[in-house]
């Protein structure tokens, strides 16, 4: 899987999708057979022509909107899920100005948790596609799916490495970790904030990747710019990072 750096950052998908993709097709974290239900369901439903369980799947009001999302996705260009995806922290990430070894970084330490493919790494390709958050493919609940199918590969995976977790709370439901981790809350006047946590995240999870940051100690050595950790907090085996959004 190229570099094989201790520390792991799960995080999440993003709505956006940035289109089209040239990759060659490559097995997904924890093969595709794990994941062949789901995704025949939900490519059912997307050659189904039944506008109506399509705006419901993609969760998209006008049938127009759900257009470029209509795809074969076993027969589509592929793109590396951590170039596809294009939303606040995909923003605030900027893979554009991040050079060759940071974008191999993070394309083998980062995990995101997909709306369809479930537990996926950076560098996995994925088509272009389309599930709102908390909707289910055919009646299946993608986060109970993933969680049965892929807990267990998942601790695998992680082994004994360092685990940072960046998800929102709602990917937390697909993967509870089980072994010692560190999660970050971000603060402004005092206040906890959820929309902008988004834009903090992908400011701290591409400051990992141009330091190539290899543990939890390393990390608790960066000066990212606009945060201050204002305390630290450990229950159980989770730690909790809160910073001050000092400005930017």
């Amino acid at each position: 899987k190229g570099c094989s750096y201790m520390l792991k950052i799960l995080f999440s998908p993003a709505e956006g999708k940035k289109r089209g993709g040239s990759e060659a097709k490559k097995e997904l974290l924890g093969s595709i057979r794990s994941r062949e239900e789901i995704l025949h369901l939900y490519n059912d439903i997307v050659k189904s022509k039944d506008e109506d369980r399509i705006k419901a799947l993609f969760g998209f009001k006008s049938f127009d909107d759900c257009k470029p999302y209509m795809n074969d996705i076993f027969d589509s260009p592929l793109m590396s899920a951590i170039e596809r995806y294009d939303g606040v922290a995909y923003e605030y990430l900027d893979l554009a100005s991040l050079d060759e070894e940071a974008m191999k970084y993070l394309k083998s330490n980062t995990v995101i948790f997909s709306n369809l493919y479930g537990p996926i790494l950076g560098g996995d390709t994925i088509t272009n596609y389309k599930v709102k958050q908390g909707n289910d493919i055919g009646g299946i609940a993608p986060d109970k799916f993933y969680k049965d199918r892929f807990s267990y590969q998942l601790d695998l995976y992680l082994g004994a490495g360092d685990i940072l977790d960046l998800r929102a709370g709602y990917y937390e439901n697909f993967y509870k970790i089980t072994k010692p981790s560190t999660t970050l809350k971000f603060l402004k006047e005092g206040k906890v904030v959820s929309h902008w946590a988004k834009a903090y995240r992908g400011l701290v999870l591409r400051e990992l990747a141009r330091n190539q940051t290899d543990s939890i100690k390393e990390f608790m050595n960066l000066e990212i710019e606009g945060l201050s950790v204002h305390e630290i907090k450990v229950i159980k085996n989770k730690t909790e990072i809160i910073y001050n959004i000092t400005d930017r």
